[in-house]
């Protein structure tokens, strides 16, 4: 398969004033199209800048970037942004739903964010993977009318709509109850089988990032393992 994301080179420092910190040391990484990948590293070890700069949200201090053959160094603010709306799929620990509209509304907001309207087919799609999740029975609840479980596979159907590449997500379960978070991780795997959606899951849990099939440690900025299992 081919490399949908490539990283060569890859540092990351951050400049405040007289005081310059890197957090990304020389990092290489290659992800196939539909690999179901895991980042793991203790707090501080720079995981989600790492995360950040593939999902183009972060430039590198040096480096290239490409993402679905594309090198992003060199990319406007606005062509990041539709590169973002189209390839890319966001999950973050927080679910970040908009509480005024309906989970249904909240899945087709990328849609509405691109095209400022809905058509019929990105509905069925959103009603779709409403259905794939669980949660056809709450789609017109409000955001806050649902469980924190609920609200976070919203989360994952909203960054599904647009139909991506690649997902991002970091430390998607950490609010979620045991139970909840088995739900999460079935339905990751169920969307990479179905759709081959590349999956790239931060997380500093060890026996999450054992459910994947590649294991990424990175400590102090550096990679120091790449297991393929």
């Amino acid at each position: 398969m081919a490399d949908v994301v490539k990283l060569e080179n890859v540092e990351k420092t951050y400049d405040a004033g007289s005081l310059k910190t890197q957090v990304l040391f020389d990092v290489n990484l290659t992800f196939e199209q539909g690999s179901f990948n895991s980042i793991i590293g203790a707090s501080g070890s720079g995981k989600s800048t790492l995360l950040n700069i593939i999902g183009t949200l972060d430039r590198p201090t040096k480096g290239t970037v490409h993402i679905d053959g594309r090198k992003t160094n060199s990319m406007s603010k606005n062509q990041l942004a539709e590169l973002r709306n189209t390839t890319i799929g966001f999950v973050f620990q927080f679910h970040y739903l908009l509480p005024e509209f309906t989970a249904l509304e909240n899945v087709m907001m990328p849609n509405w964010i691109r095209q400022s309207k809905v058509s019929g087919e990105i509905r069925t799609r959103a009603e779709e993977l409403m259905g794939l999740m669980g949660l056809s029975k709450v789609k017109e609840n409000l955001a806050t009318k649902m469980s924190g479980g609920q609200q976070q596979r919203t989360a994952i159907a909203r960054a599904l709509c647009n139909n991506p590449k690649i997902i991002l997500a970091d430390e998607p379960t950490g609010n979620l109850d045991s139970e909840s978070r088995e739900k999460v991780y079935k339905t990751f795997r169920q969307i990479n089988d179905r759709f081959g959606t590349t999956f790239i899951i931060v997380t500093h849990d060890r026996r999450i990032a054992e459910q994947t099939d590649r294991i990424v440690e990175i400590s102090d900025g550096r990679i120091v393992t790449d297991i393929v299992r």
